[in-house]
Formats: structure tokens, C-alpha cells, sequence
């Protein structure tokens, strides 16, 4: 089943960024919303016994997929919606990793560089933000606390060792995608953005997603 999911998704991927080089809003409707149904798909498959951490993170993915969806729509207030979708995701993600991981010398190692980057990506992003400069700011604190938060599982060595690299990947692939999404919505609209930061955004979803199982 695994496999079969996998090769639909790349499939859909592959229309997705498609239709995205060709501006087809028909197509990236139903193309996108299928294939974030399937990182749920992904957790659901992998939920053997339910767990504090597999709620979490099946929360996550549903906030997730309403974002992708918010974000597929022309409408500008419809970025506001995804980015307020996406943020509850991200709690939910800081939530179940706070949950499987106590602090530990990777949260420390992570931190600083971590607020680093992030001050350094508000301060690219500031003089194009507009009225949107308090939400971009909760976002960004937001996935800065999920990556600390990865982090701390990666360090947790009593979890398995591909649980915590899935997750440590699965969270740095989505905060890369982030970036990609802030360059192309608040400096230059450009596919090439898309075509990293829609890869980079899948892969670090069905990785969150297949953790669950571990």
C-alpha cells in the first residue's frame, strides 16, 4: 500500500507542478487537494495504537491540508487563511514533539541558530510585508519553535533512530518550503519557486506523516 501511495503521490506531484508552470487554476485545485489527502491517508495508515503523538501530528496534517487548500484559491484574504492554517498545523507538530522528546543537547545545539535564521528571514522579508508584517512574525516564531521541537526528537536517542530522522527531515524540508512560499508571495511570483518549494513541502509532510508509525 505504501509503494502504491507513493508512486500516485509523485504522479500527482508531477501534474501539480504542471499545472502550476501553466497557471491552470482548474487543474491545481483538485490536483493539490488530492494529494495532501494523501499524507493524511499516510498517517492514517500508519496509526497502529493511538497515542498523545499521533493525534498531534493527525491534527497537524488536517490544518495542513486546509492550507493547501486556502492557498490553491486566487483570492488574496485566502493567503491569510493558509498561513493562519498552516501556523495551527505547526502547533500541533510542537505539540506531539514536546510530547515524544524531553530537552536535550540537540534543543540546545538548535536554538540559537535557529532564532538566527529567523530574524534574518523577517528582516529579507520586512519591507515587502505590508499589513501582513505581525501574522508573518507568528508564523515565523511558530516554525522556529517546531524545528527546536524537531530537534529534541532528533537528540532523543531512546526513540527509533528513523522516527527521529523522519521527523528532523520531515520538519527542516517543511520550513525550506516556507521560504520558498514567502519569496514567491512577498518578493517575486516565479514557477522555480514552486518547483523547489513544492517537492521540499510534500516530502517533509508524508515524512512528519510516516512517523506516526514508528
Amino acid at each position: 500500500m505504501i509503494t502504491a501511495l507513493l508512486f500516485l503521490a509523485v504522479v500527482l506531484l508531477v501534474g501539480l507542478l504542471y499545472f502550476e508552470k501553466k497557471a491552470y487554476r482548474g487543474g491545481i485545485l483538485p490536483t493539490k487537494t488530492v494529494l495532501s489527502l494523501l499524507f493524511i491517508v499516510a498517517a492514517v495508515s500508519q496509526m497502529h495504537v493511538l497515542q498523545p503523538y499521533s493525534v498531534w501530528i493527525f491534527v497537524g496534517l488536517l490544518f495542513c491540508l486546509g492550507g493547501d487548500v486556502f492557498l490553491a484559491l486566487p483570492q488574496d484574504r485566502m493567503f491569510l487563511f493558509g498561513l493562519v492554517s498552516f501556523l495551527l498545523g505547526h502547533v500541533c507538530y510542537v505539540a506531539g514533539f514536546i510530547w515524544a522528546a524531553d530537552l536535550n543537547f540537540m534543543t540546545l545545539i538548535g536554538l540559537v541558530p535557529t532564532l538566527v535564521i529567523g530574524i534574518f528571514i523577517y528582516n529579507w522579508l520586512k519591507p515587502h510585508l505590508g499589513n501582513m508584517k505581525k501574522p508573518v512574525i507568528a508564523y515565523i516564531l511558530v516554525i522556529s519553535v517546531m524545528i527546536i521541537g524537531a530537534g529534541s526528537v532528533l537528540g532523543s536517542l531512546q526513540l527509533p533512530f528513523w522516527n527521529r530522522w523522519f521527523v528532523f527531515i520531515g520538519a527542516a524540508s517543511f520550513y525550506l518550503s516556507d521560504i520558498f512560499v514567502a519569496k514567491d508571495r512577498f518578493l517575486k511570483s516565479d514557477f522555480r519557486n514552486r518547483l523547489w518549494g513544492l517537492p521540499l513541502y510534500y516530502l517533509g509532510q508524508f515524512l512528519i506523516a510516516f512517523s506516526v508509525g514508528m
